[in-house]
Parts: C-alpha cells; structure tokens; sequence
C-alpha cells in the first residue's frame, strides 16, 4: 500500500512565498543558482558529478566560497572546483547595467563622506550591499568614469550629418564649499544620417547661461557636429545666442510646450483657455500656408480683446513657426522639446535617489552612465525619422534657402 505523503510541497512553497521572507527569498535564490553551476560544471567534466563514464574529461575537486551582492541580499554562493583548469561562472558575474554600477557607485560614495549618513546607508542595504571599502568604490568609478568619458567625447563626424537637434539643461543639486548649490547638466540630442536620435553630448555648468550654452556647442561643433538644420530648445537667451554662434545655416524652433507657458504667464486667467483653443489651432493646420494663415488670424482675433497677448503671439511668430519649412509628416517630432523632457524624467529617476551629490565628477558619471543606456536603446530601436523624410527635410533647406533665410535670421535673433 502506497503512503500518501502528508506535505504538500507547492502548498508550502506557496504558503512560504507569500510570507515575503528576506532570508527565505536569499536561501532559494542561493540554491537555485548553485544547482545551475553544479550543473554546469558536470557539463564542462562531461559527466555527472559521482558517476563513472568514459565521456569524462574532467573532475570536481569541492567548492569555493564567493560573496554575490543581489537585490535580495548577499548571497554565500558555492562555485564548484575542477582539477584540471577553472571553473569560472562568466553569466553570473556578467557586469552590472552602467546606470546601475554608476548609481551604486555615487551611493557608496555618499556613504563614505558622510552625506546623509543614515539615508545612504539604508539605500546600500536596499541594493544588497554588506559592505564596501573606499578601494572598492574608486576602483568601481575608475572603470564608470572610463566609459563615460569615452561616450561623452566620441567623434561624430561618422554618424552625420544631424540635421535636427534639441538641447535642454538640467537643475542638480552638488556640495561645493561646504554648501549645496545648483548646477546645470547640459544635454544635447540628435538624428543622425540613418534616421535614430543620438546623445550628443553632456556637460556639467555653474549656471545656465550664454558662456555655459557656447562652449558645450564648440565641443560638439569640435567634436563633428555638422549639418544641423533644426535646433529646438526653450527660449532661454543664451542658449539662442550660442546656437547662432555655433551652428551656421541653422534656425531655432522654440518649444510650443514652453511658449505657452509663457504665453500663460502674461494672459488674464478667466481668458487662458480662449486663448489656449487659438493657439492650439495654428498648430493643427494641414500645411504650412495654413498655419500662417491661422496665426494671422489669430492675431486679429486677439487685438481687440487682448493686445498684449496678440504682441507677444507676433514677436515669437518666427520662433515658433520654423517648422513649418519641414514636411508635415515630422513636424509632431520638431516643433516641441517634449520627447528630450521624457530623458529628462528618466534622469530625474536615478538622480532622485542620490538628492545631493558629493561632487560635479558624481553628476557626470550617473548621468552619462543614463544616458550612455539610452544611446544604445535608441541605435538598437527603430528609426525616430524616416529616411525619405530626412532626404526631403535637406532638400526643402537646399532649394528654398530665399523663404527661410528670414527665419533663420529673426530666430537667431530673438
């Protein structure tokens, strides 16, 4: 007669899973990659560990003991030893993420300054970290700082020519002097030759302005940037003035998200949505004829109620309406600066969790470590722009070099 057993062996892995058990999540953890690599292992000997076969080529001779930092814990893992040779587990040790050894990195750095001590320490507990020493964490950042570095000041010239750029700044918060202060990370994207956007380049200021702006698009200029067309950012004067001084031939597209934010600023509240109905209308045009049709038209329909607002809509006319020179099919994609605000919630992402870094070198490493990620997801993803849109968007510039040159200008010139 069959004994029935009187466990239920899915019932208490079930029951004990959902007590969520640190020490039980490590210890199935552990024994589940233990059993891959003795499985491996037998595999590398050609037969299973204890049996005798004349396909054997090697033997086991015990383990050796190796820490494994995991998200669960540290892990006292068992990696087996063969006698001839090495066993080595090149899949379990493969590197890190460099965003995420990057914000390990700055953490740990945090930590052993003294920033926020009790924070830090509570974060290099959540990324399953016992302990480390300052060795460790300067030879971490070494290998980081090396690959950022070479991402940051890579030539371009292969990848172009870019013929739409966008820029926008980032507020951080560093300990300098003994206070926290404000510096502005400066990122530049771009679509290159083959249609994909690229990082162009990140440089780390005191402050956002014109000296800051003109020395980030020399390095790129430098560097290869060329054939730029389209540059769209927000109106912030010294960003402006760099790009007329910079990148010539180019004309300036001033965000429509943040220009209405500006426009937001100057018109009555009860008025806003009125007014916001008549913008939004110049931008929904099927053509470019259209829109200058509808901005004219707006205009008259703002005079007589709102005159200020109705000046300020005919200053920016140039700014806001350079993308019209373009096909309609990419206007979506150039007219705002919105896709490079989602990079920038992507950064904020990381960077909140550090709130102040220890130094300027921290800032460059875990954003260049983000962005370096993003680069690579962009070049393996589809086109941002199709090819035959990028061929006609350099050809419109080329033949009709007369109807844009005032653009240019009056937008270079704001």
């Amino acid at each position: 007669m069959t004994v029935m057993p009187s466990i239920d062996p899915a019932r208490l892995i079930e029951e004990q899973l959902s007590q969520a058990s640190p020490d039980l999540l490590r210890e199935l953890l552990t024994l589940f990659i233990n059993t891959l690599m003795s499985a491996e292992a037998d595999a590398v000997c050609g037969a299973a560990y204890g049996t005798t076969s004349p396909d054997r080529t090697n033997r086991r001779n015990g383990y050796r003991g190796r820490e494994f930092d995991t998200r669960a814990g540290t892990l006292e893992l068992a990696l087996p030893k063969l006698r001839t040779g090495t066993y080595f587990p090149e899949w379990l040790l493969e590197r890190r993420k460099r965003a995420e050894r990057a914000l390990t990195s700055v953490i740990a750095t945090c930590y052993l300054l003294g920033v926020s001590t009790r924070r830090m320490d509570k974060l290099v507990q959540s990324l399953g970290i016992t302990g480390l020493s300052k060795s460790q964490v300067s030879e971490m950042a070494k290998d980081l700082d090396e690959h950022v570095e070479s991402f940051r000041s890579r030539r371009l010239d292969d990848a172009g020519p870019f013929t739409f750029v966008a820029a926008d700044a980032l507020v951080l918060k560093v300990r300098e002097g003994g206070r926290v202060v404000g510096v502005h990370a400066l990122v530049a994207t771009g679509v290159n030759a083959d249609g994909h956007r690229e990082i162009l380049g990140l440089q780390v200021t005191t402050s956002e302005d014109g000296a800051g702006w003109l020395g980030f698009f020399r390095d790129l200029v430098a560097r290869g940037l060329t054939g730029v067309k389209l540059v769209t950012s927000d109106a912030h004067a010294g960003l402006v003035a760099a790009i007329g001084a910079t990148l010539d031939g180019a004309s300036w597209q001033r965000c429509r998200t943040h220009y209405a934010a500006n426009l937001m600023s100057i018109t009555p509240k009860t008025s806003w949505p009125w007014v916001k109905t008549i913008l939004h209308s110049i931008y929904d045009q099927p053509d470019a004829p259209s829109v200058h049709a509808q901005f004219d038209r707006a205009i008259s329909a703002l005079e007589a109620k709102l005159p200020a607002v109705a000046d300020h809509l005919e200053t920016a006319r140039a700014d806001i309406l350079a993308f019209t020179a373009f096909p309609k099919e990419i206007w979506r994609q150039i007219w705002s600066n919105n896709p490079n605000e989602r990079l920038n919630r992507e950064i904020r992402r990381r960077t909140d969790v550090v709130g102040i870094f220890p130094d300027r070198g921290s800032i460059i490493r875990l954003v260049g470590a983000v962005l370096a990620e993003q680069h690579d997801e962009w070049a393996e993803g589809r086109r941002y722009l199709g090819l035959d849109v990028l061929a006609r968007a350099q050809a419109v510039i080329n033949t009709e070099t007369e109807d844009t040159s005032d653009i240019t200008l009056q937008a270079l010139s704001a």
